[in-house]
């Protein structure tokens, strides 16, 4: 029970007026001041437990989604198992919470997976951030392409992720795109010496440089930038950070814009010359 309200407005009331009306008065008001601030406490920490909540969904809804994509068409290979593990292994997973993964992977696994349950209840606890649900969705299509190849299987169990997210069929299609040159991007880069990256880059690197963004190769200088801002926004670490993601995958985060701003910078000097 919060009473200095009460004790403070008594005592001012009755300093200031000398009269026990005025005291009475101080002490309406501070009642009122103690209502008012555990109102906002209280507030303040069931925002606080939604974030926690938002935090744990993602968490745990993205490792067992992906245990259900991978084993999509009927059973995961050895790809699929290394990403997973290599993808722990990027965030950073130790001790309980990389047990946590480890358990959600398995049930994701298991025959009777409730997927759309679960994609439904991760919704309603992250409520409407669309940005969340992308970068969750475009997770699950890097483990589906964990083995270079995307089977019709993998392709429709996406494709039922992305609907109980909101996303349409061309939205999946365009982001199906935009992973692979992602992937195809990466590997150029990282297949370049110091050497070579100082020379002009070819043809089917910018190609990809283009799609990361999701532009056409002919998009003027103004959509391009506009498809720069708009992704690096929605990726944004901080941002997602604030709506939902659990700090320790903050990385992918990081990741995906770092991708962004190296495909911005490779057409902006392509454009430039």
């Amino acid at each position: 029970m919060r009473i200095w309200g009460k004790v403070l407005g008594f005592l001012f009331g009755f300093m200031l007026s000398k009269t026990i009306l005025g005291a009475l008065l101080g002490l309406w008001l501070g009642h009122y001041f103690d209502r008012g601030q555990r109102l906002n406490l209280d507030s303040l920490n069931q925002h606080s437990d939604s974030d926690a909540n938002r935090q744990a969904a993602f968490f745990y809804t993205t490792f067992s989604v992906m245990g259900y994509v991978a084993k999509a068409n009927g059973r995961v290979t050895e790809h699929e198992i290394a990403f997973a593990t290599a993808y722990m292994d990027k965030l950073g997973l130790k001790g309980d919470l990389r047990r946590q993964a480890q358990d959600a992977f398995r049930e994701g696994k298991m025959a009777g997976f409730p997927l759309v349950e679960r994609l439904k209840k991760f919704k309603r606890t992250c409520g409407g951030r669309h940005d969340l649900f992308l970068l969750f969705l475009e997770i699950q299509i890097q483990v589906a392409f964990a083995d270079g190849k995307l089977s019709a299987e993998e392709r429709d169990a996406l494709h039922q992720i992305a609907k109980v997210l909101g996303f349409s069929s061309p939205d999946l299609d365009k982001l199906l795109e935009m992973i692979m040159a992602g992937a195809a991007f990466h590997g150029q880069s990282d297949s370049s010496s110091e050497q070579s990256t100082q020379r002009p880059s070819s043809k089917t690197q910018l190609d990809n440089a283009y799609r990361i963004l999701g532009v056409e190769r002919d998009a003027s200088t103004k959509d391009v930038k506009k498809a720069y801002k708009k992704l690096m926004s929605q990726h944004h670490p901080d941002k997602l950070v604030a709506k939902g993601l659990p700090k320790e995958m903050m990385e992918v985060a990081k990741q995906k814009a770092q991708d962004i701003q190296a495909a911005y910078d490779l057409i902006n000097k392509s454009t430039s010359h």
